[in-house]
């Protein structure tokens, strides 16, 4: 079991992946920024968001569920690098290091979605890996 954010090497992945994609679309112009890069930044960032907040869950399922939204969100953000790559936005060895990166990211999100699969019975809770009850 994860015990934390820190330890969670597929979070720390996407948060890397994340503010690498920041910082591209940071210097990009007004309407750049506002269409593209909105939705790419949204897509990319929802990934560790979706992952902690998975983590943060009380029920396995409810954690099941939060990944299959951060696998979304990781094809998602293939997608908008796509266009930012077709656009001329992003450089085209950029845009394939990137997708690169994106999909170590849902590969190791699908194996955690298996190892989730693979419990046999409703963890103790996520509460328990943080040192708090459901009362806390």
């Amino acid at each position: 079991m994860i015990q934390g954010l820190e330890h969670f090497k597929t979070y720390n992945k996407a948060m890397e992946l994340g503010e690498s994609v920041w910082a591209i679309v940071a210097a990009w112009a007004y309407f750049e920024k506002d269409t593209v890069g909105k939705q790419l930044v949204r897509a990319c960032d929802s990934i560790a968001a979706n992952l902690s907040e998975g983590l943060g869950r009380y029920h396995s399922k409810e954690v099941k569920n939060f990944t299959f939204y951060t696998r979304g969100s990781a094809f998602e953000t293939k997608t908008w690098l796509t266009k930012a790559a077709n656009r001329k936005l992003i450089a085209a060895e950029a845009s394939i290091e990137l997708i690169r990166k994106t999909d170590e990211i849902a590969r190791m999100i699908n194996g955690y979605i298996q190892s989730l699969n693979n419990q046999v019975s409703e963890p103790e809770t996520q509460y328990g890996s943080m040192g708090l009850t459901p009362n806390t």
